[in-house]
C-alpha cells in the first residue's frame, strides 16, 4: 500500500541540494581536522628530505596553501546550505508542511522519533551555521574558541543524523510510507 505524500520538484531539489552540501561540508571539515590538518601536512613536510631545510613557519604556510581550495569549497557550500535551509523553511511555512511535534501528546512512537530527528536536524544546522558565521566574520571575539569547539563537534554529530535519517527511511518503507525513497528521487510515480 502506497501512502506517501507527493514531493514537489522544489521540495526534492531542496532536499538533495542540502544532502550534497552537507556531504561536502562534512568531507572538507573531516579532511581539515584529520589527514589534511596543518599539523599532519607539516609533519609530512618535515620528514621529506627536500623540505627538511624549511622553517616551521614556511611549512605552515605551505599547509595553509594546500588547505585553501578545500576551505573555499567549505565556505561556498556553507553559504549554499544556509540559503537552501532558509528557502526550505519559507517553503514549508507557505505550503503548511509540518513535521510531527516530538513532545506533543497523542502521537505514535514513530512520529515522536521522526519529530525528534527533525528537531535534531534543524538545531544541528542552526548551530553549525551560527558558529561558522561567528568564526568566518570574527564576531564575539571572546567566544571564538568556544564557537570553533562547538563547530568541530559537528564532525561527530553529523554521522548520528545520517544514521537516524537512514533508519527513519527504512522504518517508513516498512510501515505506512512505502515508496518514500522513489518519491524523493523521482517524484510521485502513481
Amino acid at each position: 500500500m502506497k501512502t506517501t505524500a507527493k514531493f514537489t520538484v522544489l521540495h526534492r531539489t531542496l532536499h538533495w541540494v542540502m544532502a550534497l552540501a552537507m556531504m561536502i561540508l562534512f568531507a572538507t571539515g573531516f579532511l581539515r581536522m584529520t589527514w589534511m590538518s596543518k599539523s599532519t601536512v607539516v609533519s609530512v613536510l618535515s620528514e621529506t628530505a627536500e623540505t627538511k631545510s624549511l622553517l616551521k613557519d614556511q611549512m605552515v604556510g605551505i599547509a595553509k596553501s594546500i588547505q585553501a581550495p578545500m576551505w573555499e569549497w567549505h565556505e561556498l557550500f556553507a553559504h549554499i546550505m544556509i540559503i537552501t535551509i532558509v528557502v526550505r523553511i519559507v517553503y514549508m511555512l507557505t505550503k503548511g508542511i509540518r513535521f510531527p511535534k516530538p513532545f506533543g501528546s497523542g502521537i505514535s512512537v514513530k512520529e515522536r522519533l521522526q519529530g525528534m530527528v527533525y528537531v535534531y536536524f534543524y538545531a544541528f544546522v542552526l548551530v553549525q551555521g551560527a558558529t561558522g558565521i561567528i568564526m568566518e566574520k570574527g564576531l564575539f571575539q571572546s567566544f571564538q574558541d568556544t564557537a570553533e569547539s562547538i563547530h568541530k563537534l559537528g564532525l561527530y554529530l553529523f554521522p548520528i543524523f545520517i544514521v537516524l535519517h537512514l533508519a527513519g527511511i527504512v522504518l517508513a518503507e516498512h510501515t505506512t510510507k512505502k515508496g518514500i525513497v522513489s518519491n524523493m528521487i523521482g517524484g510521485d510515480n502513481s
